[in-house]
């Protein structure tokens, strides 16, 4: 195990969450020892005669017309999104965000299109990556692409102005709670699998984890907020025994049997990152060595997304 010191990073700057004192964080950095391998929504209308008979005048002239095409969802973006049809994916959120141009949701999926477009081209998603800690660890740092970057941030500082104006106002919305939530995955994602900055990425992901419990105190069908909870009870809970007792210590969720609880939630009743919860639940089957979890995870994603390589790659690599 790769052991190396703690570092500040590990607390976002723009973090509100309650953090260790500085004292401790000094103290933390001095004795702890971290395993940094281990790295994602009727009216009624009462209508009276007059408008009964508009309305189907109404209906007789639309009958005559050509149909309208069907208005875009988040949903279809990201379906897009795991398909790797990428460009379909930022047109789809961008005309969701002409209809509904003060959710946050649509420039945080935009941020995750960019991400996952990152991942595409450099590789990495491949399940190796996750299965091999060595190679992880040895693997060369990434060169991102600058132009993608800046959007990236572009989308997710965008997003962030939208949930806070919305929070201002309604402190418990739990749209924007969630767009935050996701915001703080995606940086930690980015942060870990491109930049390789593993420590860094820790408080992004703790950070994610707060704001999940927040959401889902609002609104617990939010099952797309379990992944959170997860990535960081899954991943840290990969961590030797005395680690993960000092995690806890210091508020961090280590336990990988929970991790794969909420992650479950997620890729059974999830809707945006319900594809990206199944990976993740298909890769920690391949490190639990049940091929044949796996095999129905990824044989269920390779179906769903024929156009992604990486499903049917990893389901080849089975037989």
């Amino acid at each position: 195990m790769n052991k190396i010191e703690m570092v500040d990073a590990v607390v976002p700057p723009t973090s509100n969450a309650s953090y260790p004192s500085r004292v401790k964080l000094q103290w933390f950095r001095r004795s702890a020892l971290w395993d940094v391998n281990a790295p994602c929504r009727h009216r009624l209308m009462v209508l009276s005669v007059v408008h009964m008979l508009c309305f189907i005048a109404a209906q007789g002239l639309r009958a005559s017309a050509p149909p309208s095409a069907p208005s875009p969802t988040l949903e279809s973006g990201y379906h897009e999104m795991y398909n790797l049809q990428f460009a379909d994916a930022h047109k789809t959120f961008h005309d969701w965000e002409k209809f509904h141009p003060d959710d946050p949701l649509a420039p945080s999926s935009d941020a995750a299109a960019y991400l996952f477009a990152e991942f595409d081209r450099l590789g990495v998603l491949q399940s190796e990556l996750f299965l091999d800690d060595a190679k992880m660890k040895n693997s060369l740092k990434l060169t991102p692409d600058p132009a993608a970057k800046q959007a990236f941030d572009n989308s997710l500082t965008k997003s962030e102005q939208l949930a806070d104006a919305i929070l201002a106002r309604s402190p418990n919305d739990s749209n924007a709670l969630f767009a935050k939530t996701l915001n703080l995955g995606l940086r930690s994602d980015y942060v870990a699998l491109i930049e390789k900055r593993y420590m860094a990425s820790l408080g992004y992901m703790k950070a994610a984890g707060i704001m999940a419990d927040k959401v889902l105190a609002v609104d617990p069908s939010r099952y797309d907020a379990y992944m959170a909870a997860g990535v960081e009870n899954y991943m840290l809970g990969l961590n030797s025994a005395p680690v993960r007792w000092l995690l806890r210590i210091y508020g961090a969720q280590a336990d990988k049997n929970q991790g794969i609880e909420k992650l479950k939630l997620t890729a059974e009743k999830g809707h945006y990152l319900l594809p990206f919860a199944r990976l993740l639940l298909a890769v920690a089957a391949l490190r639990d060595k049940d091929k044949t979890k796996a095999r129905e995870l990824l044989g269920g994603l390779a179906r769903d997304f024929p156009n992604n390589g990486l499903y049917a790659h990893e389901l080849s690599l089975l037989h």
